[in-house]
């Protein structure tokens, strides 16, 4: 197990769980717009399934908010949230199939923006938003056939950012658990997309549709042909 090094809340923070522990439906909303991104991220990870991510979410929400008295500022109210969720996701996982290896549980496809794209101001052509749509698919379907323990410390590492200390504490393992998870499935994630992504290279920087079109007659009209 990891030591816990245990950080004091921020003011901000203590007057919004304040506020929240007398039922200000404002802080609640704040804090549940704040915590949504990452902790669907989290119990989607282990899930595997967009609705079931968001029961699990909600269940850990009132769960959390009613016993909100309980939390005692020992870790960030972040983290204690987060275990919550990984708590509520497992209980699901149990319940659903309670004799089968979790690792065998066959991915389900899923259209669930896990790994999102960098937006611009400019709007994107249907054929670059079809390719962004199929990597994007590709990559969350490789990232759900990882087996449970890879995949959340996967996400936990690098799609929510956290450091090995924390992905650690909050997965109550061994900061070199996590490292090794964390090189394995990076080369099962590797060698699944090299499998994968071979269909789809051939549509990869699509420049056709309206970008296409734009140039053409840009190029036509600087050669007086417009």
């Amino acid at each position: 197990m990891v030591e816990r090094t245990y950080q004091p809340i921020p003011a901000d923070e203590v007057e919004l769980l304040e506020q929240a522990r007398r039922h200000d439906p404002a802080a609640i909303r704040l804090i549940i717009q704040e915590q949504n991104r990452r902790l669907y991220r989290i119990a989607r990870s282990i899930v595997r399934n967009d609705g079931e991510a968001e029961d699990v979410l909600q269940e850990a929400y009132v769960r959390a908010f009613t016993r909100l008295n309980t939390f005692r500022g020992e870790a960030r109210f972040g983290t204690w949230l987060t275990r919550i969720v990984i708590n509520e996701a497992l209980g699901r996982l149990r319940q659903r199939r309670p004799s089968v290896d979790l690792g065998t549980i066959t991915a389900q496809k899923t259209s669930a923006q896990i790994i999102p794209f960098p937006h611009s101001s400019a709007p994107l052509d249907p054929e670059t938003l079809m390719a962004q749509h199929e990597i994007r698919a590709l990559l969350e379907q490789a990232i759900d056939r990882l087996p449970d323990g890879f995949r959340s410390v996967l996400v936990a590492r690098l799609v929510e950012g956290l450091s090995t200390e924390e992905t650690a504490e909050l997965l109550s393992i061994r900061l070199e658990t996590v490292k090794t998870r964390l090189h394995r499935a990076r080369q099962q994630l590797r060698r699944d997309l090299e499998q994968q992504i071979g269909p789809v290279l051939a549509d990869a920087f699509p420049f056709a549709g309206s970008r296409c079109r734009h140039l053409t007659e840009a190029v036509l009209e600087r050669l007086g042909l417009a």
